[in-house]
């Protein structure tokens, strides 16, 4: 037989510590992390089992830091948080959806409204780019965005 109290203080320890490292890493402008709750529990009116969070076997703590691409940095392969909103054709989107996105974006993420599948795959199909040549506007290797309509330095 499992002793529950031996597990229950386990669990207890492992959610401090995660929000210990939450509340430390908050302090970090280039990241962020949420809490990612996974698991199942039964509707309470349907007795349905209804499973949450991202999926089975996901980190407790997920999110995203910010980082600038340098040039020894070059062909090296980075994962790039994506965060698809899935809406129908007449779905409207919740003023704190709409900050999730702009901030996913705002750190250099992908993220956007899908209301088909054809959204989603242009939404990932369209990256971002970045100019390489001294001819841009932005200059070479710059570490704004492309959103960035900074106007160029006079010469």
């Amino acid at each position: 037989m499992r002793d529950s109290n031996a597990h229950d203080s386990v669990a207890n320890a492992e959610t401090t510590l995660q929000q210990q490292i939450r509340l430390a890493i908050g302090t970090h402008p280039q990241t962020r992390l949420f809490r990612n709750q996974v698991g199942s529990l039964p509707d309470p009116r349907t007795g349905r089992l209804v499973t949450f969070g991202l999926a089975r076997g996901s980190a407790d703590l997920i999110g995203w830091r910010t980082i600038t691409v340098t040039p020894d940095m070059v062909g090296t392969q980075l994962a790039v948080f994506t965060s698809i909103e899935v809406k129908t054709p007449t779905g409207r989107i919740r003023p704190e959806q709409q900050a999730w996105l702009a901030t996913v974006q705002g750190a250099g993420g992908i993220a956007g409204v899908a209301r088909s599948v054809t959204d989603a795959q242009h939404m990932l199909s369209n990256l971002p780019t970045y100019p390489v040549n001294s001819d841009s506007p932005l200059g070479p290797m710059d570490d704004h965005p492309p959103t960035d309509r900074r106007t160029p330095e006079p010469s």
